[in-house]
C-alpha cells in the first residue's frame, strides 16, 4: 500500500491523504485508482473534470459538501457518488468537525 499526501488538491485547500490499496500491477489499464481518501476538517478537494474515465466515491465516515457539476449536496457515511466521463466534481470538508473518509474508484473508459 502506498500513501500520498496531496496539498491543495485540484486547487482546493488543506492536505488530502490518499492510501492506494491496489497498484498498477493489479489495476492494469482498467482502473486509474482504488484508494481510501481522507479529507481532514477544513480541507477541500477542488472541482475537477474527468476525461477518459469516471470516478465513484463511497463515503465511509464524516460528511461534506459534494459538488456535482455545480449542484451541491451533502454526503455522509453510506452515500455513493458517480462522476461520468466528461463531467466534474469536488468535495469539501470545510465545515466538518471530523475527518471525511471515502473510497475512491476511477474506472477508465
Amino acid at each position: 500500500m502506498e500513501t500520498l499526501y496531496e496539498k491543495n488538491p485540484y486547487g482546493g485547500k488543506g492536505t488530502m491523504t490518499i492510501e492506494k490499496l491496489l497498484g498498477p500491477e493489479q489495476l492494469k489499464d482498467k482502473c486509474g485508482l482504488f484508494a481510501r481518501v481522507t479529507l481532514p476538517p477544513g480541507a477541500v478537494l477542488g472541482f475537477h473534470e474527468h476525461h477518459g474515465n469516471g470516478e465513484g466515491y463511497f463515503i465511509l465516515s464524516g460528511s461534506g459538501a459534494y459538488d456535482d457539476n455545480g449542484v451541491t449536496r451533502t454526503v455522509k457515511a453510506g452515500d455513493v457518488t458517480w462522476t461520468p466521463d466528461g463531467s466534474g466534481h469536488g468535495l469539501s470538508n470545510e465545515a466538518g468537525s471530523e475527518d471525511l473518509v471515502f473510497m475512491a474508484l476511477i474506472i477508465n473508459s
